[in-house]
């Protein structure tokens, strides 16, 4: 039997391992209150930015949105053939924050202004040996963005970036839209992603809708994202390109947008512009002038000029001659040796310009990558200018590389230089640059009517491609003249007329091809046209009154004193009351409907309305409905 003595001990002893015990649980406690997590707020204090460096060597995020985690801890930093950024143990950051809140006109968008507000955060950091880095990020009421910028020239700035560690830890799994510049897209559980997709790429759960981006790319490789190495993560993914360093270098902005709704995703869509540079203060850009064109199908001097005189009864403002015009023909728009400043017999382009000019109709001219690299830049713009060319549409673009990138900003900015517009097809896809360069009015990089996609395509994009920027969807339009309309082409249209009336409302670009595969003799019934004679391609102000991805959607515009709102359907009716409280109060206004009429046309009613209004809307499937509500 132990000694009373040994009892004591005994009971001391152990009375001291608890006393030990709390301690240390309490050394935990106070080292983890003092974690090295730095945190960055966005104005209405909803969005949490976080950052923290494991070890001393590993850098990572974490989002938080409506006091929710939604991305856990997630890995930054970047792989270069010298080694990664960061390799070593780095210092403490140095931490620099700054706020902007200002509001700047954008006469080329889907609202005359925009407001910026942000809290920015950038933390400097430094390795042993003396290199350094910064990731500098912005947090938005909704959105945030980060980036990657490197110092001036050393040895592991000067070889190449092979891998991006971003990546992206998502706390419960989405249902992602995996798409491909232009293919269609694919809704895939997270985990059930294969094969990476492009920026941008929806996530969408019962509760939330997220949006991840690209801004500002203009000397980067054509990233994509795809699955990552665990559950709900998905990473940041490189082609067969690596990224080439010499000097100074800053990488494009990674970007996360926010909402409760599918529909709030689309508030979001000025997010790339934001991002990107101003235009260069001390030029001019009064002489832009955004549009729409019709291509001339014919490629002929008489087919121009009866293309010009259709445009100016449309009010259309261009026309175009597309690939099949100069050197070769059609047929050899991609031989090195079909040279785009000769000119096809067909056509006498000084007459076709003459005409144009007499008509207030501008002409645009498609040029071939391949001829485009071809020719010195100033030569072939030096020669279009004398022409009285008003714009360029390059073709068959290397959007995929970090050379095609960067020769493509170059060639659009020179292109700017000289006085064109610019519409860009093919793969490229938006990052927010034509805010610098407001010439660049749009660009393809999406699956358009040209394809005659389906009526789920259709009602994806807006919530999809449309929230990096513009795009010229090419619409295609049924015609009264059954030569037109037994070809298969024609055919093949999935969707109703009205929903196309609806597309040009809902779809944004400045520049739009109308009546794609349409010629001027096929169109006789003036009233089964007329909503592409009176509606625009930019906006003072849009409102986004309804949707859902891949079901349908409801989009209200204004343009000086007149409202357009176009509404279209998948492959179920839609059905809904719209509220016309935007209207200005104490008007009255007249509201011109178009809808399908059940017998593959368009018919037109009208009604009285004011701001008290409430508009009933009901498509049938793969249908739509599109109004102009003028003043009375």
């Amino acid at each position: 039997m132990p000694s009373m003595f040994a009892r004591l001990f005994t009971k001391a002893w152990y009375c001291l391992l608890i006393c030990l015990f709390f301690c240390v649980s309490a050394s935990t406690v106070l080292s983890q209150s003092k974690s090295n997590v730095i945190n960055q707020l966005s104005p209405d204090r909803q969005l949490s930015l976080n950052f923290r460096q494991l070890e001393g060597k590993t850098l990572e995020y974490r989002v938080d949105y409506h006091k929710k985690v939604i991305l856990g801890w997630s890995p930054l930093g970047l792989a270069t053939k010298n080694g990664s950024i960061p390799s070593r143990k780095i210092s403490e950051p140095k931490i620099v924050r700054s706020s902007t809140n200002e509001t700047f006109a954008w006469p080329f968008g889907e609202n005359a202004t925009i407001h910026n507000q942000y809290n920015q955060i950038s933390l400097q950091y430094q390795e042993p040996d003396g290199f350094s880095f910064t990731i500098e990020a912005r947090v938005f009421n909704d959105n945030l963005a980060f980036r990657y910028v490197l110092p001036e020239a050393s040895a592991k700035v000067s070889m190449a970036i092979v891998k991006e560690y971003t990546g992206f830890q998502f706390t419960i799994p989405y249902t992602v839209y995996r798409h491909n510049t232009e293919s269609v897209f694919s809704p895939t559980p997270i985990n059930e992603l294969k094969n990476p997709s492009d920026f941008p790429l929806i996530l969408a759960s019962p509760n939330l809708y997220i949006s991840i981006n690209e801004a500002a790319n203009d000397q980067y490789t054509k990233a994509m994202i795809g699955k990552g190495e665990t559950e709900n993560a998905l990473a940041i993914k490189f082609g067969k390109d690596t990224v080439k360093l010499n000097g100074a270098f800053v990488s494009p902005w990674r970007t996360l947008s926010f909402s409760e709704t599918a529909i709030g995703l689309r508030n979001n869509s000025d997010l790339l512009y934001k991002l990107n540079n101003k235009p260069d203060p001390s030029k001019d850009y009064s002489w832009i002038k955004p549009g729409k064109l019709l291509r001339d199908m014919t490629l002929s001097t008489q087919g121009a000029l009866d293309c010009i005189d259709f445009a100016q009864k449309m009010n259309f403002q261009y026309i175009m001659f597309d690939a099949g015009w100069y050197g070769k023909g059609y047929a050899a728009e991609f031989d090195k040796d079909s040279d785009p400043v000769k000119v096809v017999a067909n056509i006498d382009m000084p007459k076709v310009v003459s005409h144009g000019k007499e008509k207030g109709i501008g002409l645009i001219l498609y040029v071939n990558y391949v001829g485009l690299r071809k020719n010195n830049l100033d030569t072939l713009f030096t020669l279009y200018k004398s022409w009285s060319i008003k714009g360029l549409k390059f073709g068959f673009v290397n959007g995929l590389s970090q050379e095609g990138i960067t020769w493509l900003i170059k060639a659009v900015k020179k292109a700017q230089d000289y006085g064109f517009i610019i519409d860009v097809h093919d793969n490229y896809k938006p990052t927010g640059i034509s805010r610098t360069l407001p010439a660049f009015l749009t660009q393809e990089g999406v699956r358009g009517n040209e394809n005659n996609p389906d009526a789920f395509h259709n009602t994806t994009l807006p919530f999809t491609r449309f929230l990096s920027g513009p795009a010229d969807y090419t619409f295609c339009y049924r015609s009264q003249s059954d030569s037109f309309n037994n070809t298969l082409l024609s055919k093949k249209l999935q969707v109703s007329q009205a929903q196309q009336l609806a597309l040009t409302v809902i779809y944004y670009s400045p520049l739009q091809s109308m009546l794609w595969y349409g010629r001027p003799a096929y169109y006789t019934q003036p009233e089964q046209i007329e909503f592409f004679k009176q509606v625009p391609t930019i906006w003072d102000r849009t409102i986004n009154l309804k949707g859902e991805i891949g079901e349908y959607i409801t989009v209200a515009r204004k343009k000086g004193g007149k409202w357009f709102i176009g509404s279209i359907a998948n492959d179920k009716p839609y059905q809904t009351n719209i509220k016309l409280d935007f209207l200005d109060k104490g008007k009255k206004y007249i509201a011109s409907i178009y809808d399908d009429d059940g017998k593959g046309n368009v018919i037109k009613r009208t009604r009285d309305v004011n701001s008290n209004s409430v508009l009933g809307i009901d498509i049938v499937a793969k249908g739509g409905e599109a109004i102009i509500i003028s003043l009375n």
